[in-house]
């Protein structure tokens, strides 16, 4: 099942010189819900927030966004993706001096795989290359193009995910997801830092959140993929699948480990 709203109204259509459809002008936010409560949904709204700020998108957006999720009502476990454009515009690059956004809201049926979260995940690395845009680092902006290159290099099945370096040869995330391991020499949780190009995702900061809270040491870098050979475990996250442990990248192989058991057992105890 699936509803759509445009602008607060039932609706699956939009124009077609919307500025999101023709650029990617804007940004969007995707939220699980699980029996009828949206997760992590305060941390969602801030980040929009924030990236339509950065995209100078008009504040009073932001109040018009939580007028329309009063309109839902959620039931089960569903998939909430939130997508704000720029609006309509004419030809041409310039955006309107005043913004009459479009705002989208859907909601779907979601099928929770716990095998892989329970059995982990095989992962490979990609060979395209995110760039490097500091402007648009860390943002959910509409612009996939990078991100359906690197997934359209595999069809096996059993490979889950792609791990994607950036121009000069760091790790930065998945397609769809962001990346830690457990360094055993150093003893610390790792992850990429998301400042010249990807995604910050909201569970990537809810995560290093908990960890810090539970005392794991999180070290933000960047990281060569030889380091993952010194991983003794390793992960995936988003807001739609929680964390799905790796058990193989390429060559490197991981058992499903104590520090990842713990994260996934306290975001079910939290976020059930």
């Amino acid at each position: 099942m699936q509803a759509v709203w445009v602008n607060g109204i039932p609706t699956d259509q939009i124009k077609v010189t919307d500025r999101g459809f023709c650029y990617g002008d804007g940004v969007f936010e995707t939220i699980a819900v699980v029996d009828g409560r949206p997760q992590l949904l305060s941390q969602h709204l801030n980040r929009m927030r924030s990236s339509l700020e950065r995209l100078g998108f008009p504040e009073a957006i932001e109040s018009v966004i939580e007028s329309d999720l009063a309109l839902l009502s959620f039931q089960g476990d569903q998939t909430l993706k939130l997508i704000v454009t720029r609006g309509n515009g004419f030809r041409g690059y310039m955006p309107p001096q005043e913004v009459s956004a479009t705002r989208v809201m859907t909601l779907t049926d979601r099928v929770i795989n716990y095998d892989r979260a329970d059995q982990g995940v095989v992962t490979r690395l990609c060979d395209y290359r995110l760039p490097l845009n500091p402007v648009l680092a860390q943002l959910k902006h509409l612009n996939r193009l990078d991100q359906i290159m690197a997934r359209n290099e595999w069809h096996d099945p059993n490979i889950a995910e792609g791990i994607m370096l950036d121009a000069e040869g760091f790790l930065i995330e998945g397609t769809m997801s962001n990346l830690f391991w457990f360094n055993s020499v150093a003893g610390e949780l790792q992850t990429p830092l998301i400042d010249r190009c990807g995604v910050k995702g909201v569970m990537r900061d809810h995560i290093i959140s908990l960890s810090h809270r539970e005392g794991v040491r999180v070290v933000e870098g960047r990281f060569a993929p030889s380091v993952l050979s010194e991983a003794s475990e390793a992960f995936i996250c988003n807001s739609l699948i929680g964390i799905w442990p790796i058990v193989a990248l390429d060559h490197n192989h991981y058992k499903i480990g104590s520090i990842t058991r713990k994260l996934q057992s306290i975001l079910a105890r939290e976020l059930d």
